[in-house]
């Protein structure tokens, strides 16, 4: 990644997170995540995640136990504050934490407001700074559409994971056809240079998956999928409904999905 799209990013990324009230000088606010949002201002998305968080529990993980018989290594991408790496941990599970966000309220920097510590890497998904076959489990948490180019970010986490490993991609939008994704790309970025005065794009992310891309990366990378989708509650489910009603684009799904390399 260039070095001056790296800072532009993260300077970027900054100004959003803290004008969206994105964590608290609290430590209580941390170890509730994602079950309660103790500051209020990001409630509705707090229950999304958790609704995703324990879907990938009760489904994913209990079945990784379970398999494995023992605890597991496990790579959280995209970290952001830890409070995934903080669940994780809590059941015993030996996390890693890598973020390129080391934010004291929103990233790296606030894994101290949790009882224990668990190592953390400031690094990119396409260099990961560990040997090879190290991980039983890789999470991209709501952070694989901030990649630049899957094929390389699942490459490199393909060489991470041992040879009964899987990667777990959650809360990433996912749309039906690349022209919804589009859509959904054109209409954040103008609704950043509107509210912030940029356009929040300096690293290229792709933003979102769709069914075609899924396709052509299980071929490339020979990746079997399996997909889970929680239930988000009626609302949640009624919105392709209202979006079509409206004459508006349909909305992103957030699906859990588990991939498995065939050549492991």
């Amino acid at each position: 990644m260039d070095s001056a799209a790296r800072q532009q990013f993260l300077e970027d990324y900054a100004t959003v997170r803290h004008a969206e009230g994105r964590g608290l000088a609290n430590s209580a606010y941390y170890r509730e995540l994602p079950d309660r949002d103790l500051s209020g201002r990001n409630s509705e998305q707090w229950r999304i995640r958790a609704r995703s968080f324990h879907t990938f529990e009760r489904v994913i993980l209990t079945d990784a136990e379970r398999q494995a018989g023992r605890e597991l290594d496990v790579l959280d991408l995209g970290a952001g504050n830890g409070w995934m790496s903080h669940r994780l941990a809590l059941r015993r599970h030996r996390v890693v934490a890598l973020d390129i966000f080391c934010d004291d309220l929103d990233g790296l920097g606030a894994l101290r407001h949790y009882p224990f510590r668990f190592p953390a890497a400031a690094a990119e998904f396409d260099s990961l700074p560990f040997r090879d076959a190290a991980f039983d489990l890789a999470i991209f948490n709501a952070s694989f559409h901030y990649s630049s180019d899957y094929g390389r970010t699942l490459t490199e986490v393909r060489r991470c994971l041992r040879p009964t490993g899987q990667v777990v991609i959650m809360d990433s939008p996912v749309y039906r056809c690349s022209e919804h994704g589009e859509m959904m790309r054109a209409e954040r970025q103008a609704h950043y240079e509107n509210l912030y005065g940029f356009r929040s794009d300096a690293l290229k992310s792709i933003e979102y998956l769709d069914q075609r891309m899924l396709e052509e990366l299980s071929v490339e990378l020979k990746i079997d999928w399996q997909c889970n989708q929680p239930w988000y509650g009626f609302r949640w489910a009624l919105r392709p409904w209202k979006a079509k009603l409206q004459g508006k684009r349909p909305p992103s799904r957030f699906l859990i999905l588990v991939g498995r390399f065939r050549d492991q």
